[in-house]
């Protein structure tokens, strides 16, 4: 990325996290919601650093470039949960009393070798841990060390079709009680990015129900709404205009850009 590129994406992203964290306690609430999608000048900012950064990363910087990652004494105290905390759903709560013990991650769509994998199972498979910052689009951010496994890895053994474009994660919680359930989708190059995890670990324990648990995306050259918690499967799509509103993401559904880098 040459020098006058980085200074406008550099630029644009303080503007960005800037201008949304100082639209006032007013507008934003305790976690992503409804007020802000429908407040022009958040839409305005998305919609300007959605084309900047996508351009950006798609055109100059390379596919393998890294989000920064930080030192263990940068990790905040209490990594902040938002969004949905204490999903209600009865087969949820079923498997949070009994630890997860017979959750299983589907892997399916449009690949070769659909796949069930236990946490156990999970948790067997080569791991990465990473120390980053989560930018949430209501202008706060945290640190926090996650671990989890490499989500290339799965799609390798999963072994998408050619035609695969998009990989969607859905989700167990119906966020704020609303009657869809929340979910996510990334491109084939985020999805195989080296940093793009499904973390099952917050700084060396297990995830935490109010962050996640069993697994949450991770997906670090993203904003915090495109890091889908509550994780039930990872579905490989061509298009995902005929998935609930068709706009790839349950805050896309509602206004929010679906190019979300940073």
């Amino acid at each position: 990325m040459n020098d006058d590129t980085s200074r406008r994406v550099n630029r644009g992203r303080r503007k960005l996290l800037a201008g949304l964290g100082a639209l006032g306690a007013g507008t934003l609430l305790p976690g992503c919601d409804d007020s802000i999608s429908r407040n022009p000048q958040v839409r305005e900012a998305l919609g300007s650093m959605e084309k900047l950064t996508r351009g950006a990363q798609r055109l100059v910087a390379s596919r393998q470039s890294l989000a920064q990652e930080f030192d263990k004494s940068d990790i905040a105290p209490v990594f902040r949960a938002n969004g949905t905390t204490d999903p209600q759903e009865p087969e949820y709560l079923r498997m949070v009393e009994n630890g997860f013990a017979d959750w299983q991650l589907r892997v399916d769509g449009l690949v070769n070798r659909p796949l069930e994998l236990s946490l156990a199972q999970l948790r067997e498979m080569p791991s990465r841990t990473q120390i980053t910052r989560h930018d949430c689009v209501e202008g706060w951010s945290c640190i926090g060390e996650w671990t989890g496994v490499v989500l290339g890895d799965l799609l390798d053994q999963a072994e998408p079709h050619d035609n695969a474009r998009f990989v969607v994660f859905h989700c167990a919680d119906h966020t704020y009680g609303r009657s869809d359930l929340y979910y996510e989708s990334l491109d084939m190059i985020e999805s195989y990015h080296p940093q793009t995890i499904l973390a099952y670990d917050l700084n060396g324990d297990a995830l935490p129900v109010a962050n996640g648990a069993p697994i949450r995306l991770r997906a670090e050259r993203q904003l915090g709404y495109k890091h889908a918690k509550y994780v039930m499967r990872v579905e490989v799509v061509e298009s995902f205009r005929d998935l609930y509103g068709g706009k790839g993401g349950y805050w896309e559904d509602r206004g929010y850009e679906w190019w979300a880098g940073i």
